[in-house]
């Protein structure tokens, strides 16, 4: 049975986003990222775009400094952002035929029928010349500092509130490294895999 609905996470860099935007052309298939799930989300919950950037992928700032998860009833800003994006992964998830990058998709959609959950990772170096490419004007140490920090902010968000570990092939049906495969065979594979009937 062919696969509707396509989760990508993936490593900062690793061109997961480029992937997902491949996969989704190829399939005809609506494409779902950060800053989309973001808009639908401000939309939905009236957050303004100022609260959403100082929140995105941020969680509360004792979070691991022996805070019992039961003082988060206060349902601080993070939690209400990460709420309506949860919604709105949900709409386009029921209507299928979709790719999601991001935004922790995969635990969201854990339970549809019909899905694959994709991990995409790579190295350093791969991941660097990818970013490079983006910012040209950036040092090399800057974007390496850059891409630590982001993957730090990921795997705090995503054992925060899906309390499941960030990258760990349990959490996938498939595991991929772009600077091994390329963007293209990752696409091919996925694809693949999504067609199958």
């Amino acid at each position: 049975m062919m696969k509707k609905i396509i989760t990508i996470s993936r490593c900062f860099g690793a061109a997961g986003g480029q992937i997902g935007r491949k996969v989704a052309e190829r399939l005809g298939f609506y494409y779902m990222d950060k800053d989309v799930i973001l808009r639908s989300a401000i939309m939905s919950e009236g957050i303004t775009p100022e609260e959403m950037q100082r929140y995105d992928e941020q969680v509360p700032f004792d979070f691991g400094f022996g805070q019992s998860l039961f003082d988060f009833y206060r349902r601080p800003l993070d939690e209400r952002l990460f709420e309506a994006q949860k919604r709105a992964i949900l709409k386009v998830g029921e209507k299928g035929s979709c790719v999601i990058v991001g935004r922790n998709a995969n635990y969201v959609l854990k339970e549809f029928d019909n899905s694959l959950h994709v991990f995409v990772s790579a190295t350093d170096r791969f991941r660097l010349a990818n970013l490079k490419e983006k910012m040209p004007d950036i040092s090399d140490d800057k974007i390496l500092e850059e891409m630590r920090s982001v993957d730090r902010k990921r795997k705090k968000y995503c054992s925060h509130y899906t309390n499941t570990v960030f990258g760990d092939a349990s959490y996938y049906d498939i595991c991929l490294k772009s600077s091994s495969l390329g963007i293209d065979g990752c696409v091919d594979i996925i694809c693949g895999i999504a067609e199958k009937e």
